[in-house]
């Protein structure tokens, strides 16, 4: 089999190379970045990129080099990685207050060939305006001296990152459609190498694969696993997320959650998966639910509902999310499939590869708490208000609980993390509760009076 090897020690470009199944040895460059004064920020990252690959292939025989080159650009000035942590801290503030671009330089050489390929690829990253203490929190839990701009997009700096443009694995470190295409251009074929390792999880997942008609969304839609694949998904992710987020140990918190949650389980529409239910805490008011019956609500949202029906309300609409396999739907259509085969192999507990399910779990949890599309949340709060209904809470603790929320949102800025961040306007989801309800629809349902606030804080 054909040897590749990485010219980088970068720990992300490690994890997203091993993700995809390749079998690689690391062997660093020893050359330095050149800084090339008047040349295109393009030209300067394939030329470092270069460079670094050119070291490696005079130290192999065979074989393919990979190498990569990354930079940060905002108004003209380049940042790469910081000197230390009060360069990390000046360098997150300046990048946070406006959009930036980041630049990706890749190599690919063929020593058996002698061959080379060369491209780059830019993305625009929109983060939000951070704080100083927004910013000691995130170094509090992550080092920023190994990352080019001082962030992570695929661990726990996804929570400020508003928003992309371009290729989502070149911010990570590594463009991996640009890498697939370089590869197949000098004909190797990396498929070949992604089935050797990993046919066992391959085949499971083709043999997955399904059409089937779902009950809530009234279609047919395609799911690539099977419910045994995405409960074993789910548990994946809750293992991770349970290991880096602290869980509440308030006995009386917790069972007040459960026994609401197993009352809405009891009357929701997917009874083939038990349900499990947790609380964070953290003082966020959020909630999130995870493939195959997961659902985590935080601390600080439980101390914003006024009594169990406003918190039953929310409870349901994260079990709604799981009925109609949202969670599912979102991973399969915006993470790489290695990823999820990843997340799905059970067989990762006994011997499998334990940083990868690491790293697949932690970019799953971040990809869910950015949050579904309006349709999906809007059907989730459909069905919250059946399911509380039906459970025996009264519904109309879902539109008490959202005006609440609607309050706090007009006399403060969205924080790191909120209930607002990523769902539709709360007129519209008010509107869809009464709907659900019978309620009489009035003026006020179908004006979005939170857009000007909502426009402002992104």
């Amino acid at each position: 089999m054909m040897k590749i090897y990485l010219a980088s020690d970068s720990k992300a470009r490690k994890q997203l190379l091993t993700i995809l199944g390749l079998k690689f040895k690391v062997l660093p460059s020893r050359v330095k970045d050149e800084r090339m004064v008047g040349a295109s920020f393009a030209t300067i990252v394939k030329r470092n990129a270069l460079l670094k690959a050119e070291d490696v292939a005079k130290r192999v025989k065979t074989g393919i080099v990979i190498a990569a080159d990354t930079i940060v650009v905002q108004n003209g000035k380049v940042f790469g990685k910081p000197k230390d942590l009060k360069d990390a801290r000046q360098m997150l503030k300046t990048l946070s207050s406006k959009p930036q671009w980041l630049y990706t330089g890749i190599v690919v050489i063929d020593k058996d060939k002698n061959k080379n390929k060369i491209a780059y690829e830019k993305t625009r990253v929109f983060m939000d305006k951070l704080s100083g203490k927004e910013i000691n929190n995130y170094f509090s839990q992550v080092s920023p001296l190994d990352k080019a701009g001082s962030f992570d997009i695929q661990g726990k700096g996804a929570f400020f990152i508003r928003r992309i443009e371009g290729c989502f694995y070149n911010v990570v470190g590594l463009p991996l459609r640009r890498l697939y295409l370089m590869l197949k251009e000098l004909g190797v074929k990396i498929f070949s190498f992604i089935l050797c390792l990993g046919l066992l999880v391959s085949c499971s997942f083709l043999s997955g694969c399904s059409t089937e008609y779902n009950i809530v969304t009234k279609q047919e839609e395609t799911f690539y696993y099977s419910t045994d694949r995405e409960v074993a998904m789910g548990q994946n992710i809750a293992k991770q997320a349970e290991k880096e987020l602290k869980m509440n140990e308030d006995p009386l918190m917790q069972d007040r959650v459960a026994k609401i949650g197993k009352k809405i389980a009891a009357v929701c529409d997917r009874k083939e998966i038990d349900y499990y239910f947790n609380v964070i805490d953290e003082d966020e008011v959020n909630a999130v639910s995870l493939p195959g019956g997961y659902v985590y609500i935080y601390r600080g949202l439980i101390d914003k509902v006024a009594n169990d029906d406003e918190l039953a309300g929310v409870i349901a609409h994260e079990v709604g999310h799981i009925v109609a396999r949202h969670s599912i739907k979102r991973l399969q259509g915006s993470m790489a499939y290695s990823f999820l085969n990843i997340l799905a192999a059970v067989a990762a507990s006994q011997g499998g590869d334990a940083g990868g399910v690491s790293t697949a779990a932690n970019a799953a949890f971040t990809e869910l708490m950015m949050g579904y599309s309006r349709e999906d949340e809007l059907l989730a709060d459909e069905l919250g208000a059946r399911y509380s209904k039906l459970a025996g809470y009264d519904p109309r603790g879902m539109i008490s609980f959202l005006e609440k929320l609607q309050e706090v949102n007009k006399r403060s800025p969205l924080r790191e993390r909120s209930y607002f961040r990523t769902h539709p306007y709360v007129p519209d989801r008010i509107r869809v509760v009464k709907q659900e309800i019978g309620e009489k629809i009035d003026f006020s349902d179908y004006i979005n009076i939170e857009q000007k606030r909502h426009e402002e804080n992104k």
